[in-house]
């Protein structure tokens, strides 16, 4: 009976492959006469199976490329299938010899498919034992089973892969002669390096693994143009049995390092045979690289941002993998948008400058360590370009890991929580910026003076439109004592939590928020609500470092704000552009409004501001507000100049520890690090950002006829001495809130 079924099946498999043979014959010679009734029928049915195969790109490795030192750097790579397209030129030619040799040497005179090795191939399938099967393809034919498989790859469900594999590599006749029918057209349409390079493209090399240029980078730590004739022969001697010849498992007891990969060697000796029986090596060579040990030098291609991990970027490749998964343009499902990263093959360009990278982190990392005992710190530094939205650098005090523990994590402390972050932290005093904006639309100057030495605020006092605050009373105090009146300039330059709360009593809290949120503000957490009660003033919302940052580039461009984004360009696997959502730019305040603003945070720097210390006195023009929540619990210090805006926090991450005398590194505690910071940072990026002179304000709006321009007081010298934490209070306010500058 078996013998039965094997002839069957020979008969059917001879049969067909035999009126291929007759067919492609015709297709190479017109001329050639059909004139049996049953060639002729089998010809009108051949030749109505379909024959355009559609070669489309197949998965690729996506990159992402950043700059250093005025060069594209890949600094991340992301795939499913670890694949690098290369041109003709870029493959030794041992390795296409070797492929021809062993796989098909009558490559170059055959029309798409190798009638004999057919035939063969059937022969030994009908009579071979157990379930061995021998297909007899051409490289052609091998090409287009292997095109088959990657557009089931390219599916949606799972189930759909399945089938569709299945049917694309079934051992049965009807599959082999759809196979010589897209082998005859290809062979037709493509020259012979066309389809041997996208052979050699395509093809498996165990595991993820596909094609010759990422083989020869996995298993041999060098490209396809260069690879030795030992090593050119062994990818070639993998791509026969992938799964039982890959020499990445040295542990193999059948296959491994022990055996010196027993059955990729011998497989390897039979290609070197095959070559030097076809003229393609000398016998001197076949001996020396037959003698030649299979030495593997695995080096893996990294998936995901553990690799940009070198280059201090690993948190911020995460962001741009975030912006990317959250992006409509890449699909209308996350799980889209992962496929079109892991399989696209996209050159990702950023504008992330390596240099200024490397300087934040150091920065950072001087002050801020990565864990300290009794408490779960954090800290964060980001740089956003005014005008663009463009995101120069964004570091933190961690190692990047999905393995959470003392400071690891995958958590971006500088973004929103589905952008890889956290909830966000309270922002503290930075939040009276938009106070401030709030207070020159309502038509009040900066000049103005303000009471200091009230302390309870009834909710009564409060206007708010856009909510009912209900009952209740505010208790404000500052850290340090103030003057009983003050200006708002000078109230802004220290930062006095009463005479902002005071400010507030005229003016409508729905106007401050919308101004904020106008300004790009809004919760890290897209599930919380905002806060808008009148302890909003002090920063008590949970805000990313980099929303924050996004807002105050808004006063360094009078008042446009641009949505941030860590792209400015993807292109597929040829270089051609693909669309992405690209930041968007708006007039969110009026330029007056803005430049005011601006002008009075120059204060902040000056002999007496609340950010003195952290002056880098250069000649660059910035301005800048601090902020801290209760007790120093969460710290802020954002900077900026026309070129660029830095946003610096260190907090707790959970939990609330009291950080103004809590012992950091080089002398600093967890309230004055941001200003360390600041002083080792900022004229880094000022030598290589700059700034121009900052915008005048409006005159009116400041209080007096001529406002000259004022330049703060720079004082290197000072000393940053943190400054005494609030006492608690009682309150009948669930919002209560007590903040330092």
């Amino acid at each position: 009976m078996r013998v039965l079924i094997r002839l069957s099946g020979l008969f059917g498999f001879l049969a067909l492959s035999a009126v291929a043979g007759v067919f492609l014959a015709a297709v190479a010679v017109p001329g050639a006469m059909l004139s049996a009734h049953g060639v002729n029928t089998a010809a009108s049915a051949y030749f109505a199976l379909p024959a355009d195969l559609k070669i489309g790109t197949p998965e690729q490795v996506s990159t992402m490329y950043a700059t250093q030192a005025g060069k594209q750097i890949a600094i991340a790579s992301f795939y499913s299938e670890d694949r690098i397209e290369v041109d003709a030129d870029q493959i030794s030619p041992l390795v296409k010899d070797a492929a021809i040799d062993t796989e098909d040497p009558r490559f170059y005179s055959e029309g798409g498919t190798d009638v004999i090795g057919t035939i063969r191939g059937a022969l030994a399938t009908a009579f071979g034992h157990g379930d061995d099967v021998q297909g007899g393809s051409s490289i052609t034919q091998q090409y287009v089973k292997n095109v088959r498989i990657q557009e089931c790859e390219q599916l949606g469900p799972t189930a759909q892969v399945t089938a569709c594999y299945k049917k694309a590599t079934a051992i049965t006749p009807q599959r082999k002669l759809q196979e010589i029918r897209y082998a005859s057209a290809l062979n037709q349409k493509y020259t012979k390096s066309q389809i041997l390079t996208g052979y050699l493209n395509i093809v498996g090399l165990g595991g993820t693994v596909y094609g010759v240029q990422a083989g020869a980078r996995y298993y041999f730590d060098t490209d396809a143009a260069h690879l030795t004739l030992d090593e050119a022969a062994t990818l070639v001697a993998i791509l026969n049995n992938p799964d039982n010849l890959r020499i990445d498992q040295p542990k193999n007891t059948a296959n491994g390092a022990a055996n010196g990969y027993k059955l990729t060697l011998a497989r390897r000796n039979y290609v070197l045979a095959r070559m030097y029986a076809h003229h393609s090596i000398t016998e001197a060579q076949l001996k020396t690289a037959q003698k030649t040990p299979v030495s593997p030098k695995i080096t893996p291609l990294t998936s995901g941002c553990a690799a940009a991990a070198k280059y201090d970027a690993a948190y911020y490749c995460s962001y741009v993998r975030d912006q990317l998964e959250n992006d409509p343009a890449f699909g209308k499902t996350r799980a889209d948008r992962i496929g079109a990263l892991n399989t696209g093959g996209l050159r990702i360009y950023t504008p992330l400058r390596l240099g200024l990278q490397a300087s934040a982190q150091k920065a950072l990392s001087s002050y801020v360590p990565a864990t300290a005992a009794g408490v779960k710190l954090g800290g964060s530094n980001v740089t956003v370009e005014p005008g663009t939205g463009n995101v120069l650098t964004m570091v933190q005090n961690t190692s990047y890991s999905n393995q959470q523990a003392d400071g690891r994590t995958s958590v971006n402390y500088n973004t929103d929580k589905d952008y890889g972050g956290s909830i966000g932290f309270q922002t503290g005093s930075t939040f009276k910026a938009f106070t401030l904006a709030a207070w020159l639309e309502a038509g009040h100057t900066l000049e103005e003076t303000v009471s200091t030495t009230q302390h309870q605020f009834p909710f009564g006092d409060f206007a708010n439109s856009c909510e009912n605050l209900g009952t209740g009373e505010w208790h404000v105090s500052n850290a340090d004592p103030a003057a009983p009146n003050l200006t708002v300039l000078q109230a802004t330059a220290q930062s006095v939590n009463t005479a902002f709360a005071k400010m507030g009593t005229q003016l409508d809290l729905c106007d401050i928020y919308n101004i904020a949120t106008d300004m790009g503000v809004h919760l890290a957490d897209p599930g919380g609500t905002f806060k808008e009660f009148p302890s909003m003033i002090l920063g008590v919302n949970a805000i990313s470092p980099l929303t924050m940052a996004e807002a105050y580039a808004g006063f360094a461009d009078s008042g446009i704000v641009c949505t941030p984004t860590a792209i400015t360009k993807i292109t597929d696997p040829a270089g051609k552009a693909i669309p992405f959502t690209t930041p968007h730019c708006t007039q969110a305040i009026p330029t007056n409004i803005a430049n005011t603003v601006e002008y009075d945070l120059r204060g902040v720097l000056g002999r007496g501001g609340t950010a003195e210390t952290a002056n880098p006195a250069d000649g660059t023009p910035h301005f800048a507000k601090t902020g801290t929540s209760d007790y120093d619990e969460q710290n802020w210090l954002i900077t900026s100049t026309t070129k660029y805006t830095n946003s610096t926090w260190v907090g707790n991450v959970a939990g609330k520890v009291h950080l103004g005398t809590w012992p950091l590194l080089a002398g600093t505690n967890g309230y004055d690090a941001k200003f360390s910071i600041a002083r080792q940072l900022l004229p880094v990026l000022d030598s290589q950002l700059g700034g121009t002179t900052l915008p005048s304000p409006d005159t009116a709006l400041v209080g007096y006829p001529a406002a000259p321009t004022r330049t703060p007081t720079p004082s290197p010298t000072a000393t940053s001495t943190p400054d005494a934490s609030p006492q608690p209070s009682a309150t009948s306010s669930p919002t209560t809130t007590g903040t330092k500058p």
